[in-house]
């Protein structure tokens, strides 16, 4: 039976907010990661880890993902296929400090990524293509030929 916790018109307000950092954090911590935390109602000038964000749509001939990489370099920016699952990996650099510049917030993560995703049934692998451009990484994986629907005409007599 869960115990009552008596009400007192003195206390601090209820913030949802403080509720929902608090299951944050506690997620984040089971699953391994760091959050950024907050003291006494202050931001805290630490990021979590970053991994890209990812869209993915189909059509009758290709699936399409499209990965955010901004300020990425192409060269930085690995692509793998094996045992039927895809890997996005690379690497944001950090931009090298200037001195007599002073920064007030760094909110941008930095540092290597990876993204892994179980390809479909009815995807080819094999035949994977990629384009890189503005930051946008489109990988097109086309769906394999037994996959796509036939119509069989019906006589019936």
């Amino acid at each position: 039976m869960p115990a009552l916790t008596r009400w007192e018109p003195t206390m601090t307000r209820w913030n949802p907010f403080k509720d929902l950092e608090e299951m944050e954090t506690r997620l984040s911590t089971y699953l391994g990661r760091s959050t950024a935390r907050t003291e006494a109602g202050k931001e805290a000038m630490t990021v979590a880890e970053w991994s890209p964000l990812v869209d993915i749509t189909e059509d009758d001939k290709e699936y399409l993902i499209k990965a955010d990489l901004p300020e990425v370099k192409k060269e930085d920016v690995k692509l793998t296929i094996q045992d039927d699952v895809m890997s996005i990996s690379g690497e944001r650099k950090y931009e090298k400090e200037e001195k007599g510049k002073k920064y007030h917030r760094v909110e941008r993560a930095y540092g290597s990524f990876m993204r892994s995703f179980t390809l479909p049934e009815d995807a080819d692998g094999s035949k994977v293509s990629a384009e890189y451009k503005e930051g946008v990484l489109k990988v097109h994986l086309p769906k394999s030929e037994k996959a796509k629907p036939k119509s069989i005409e019906v006589k019936v007599s």
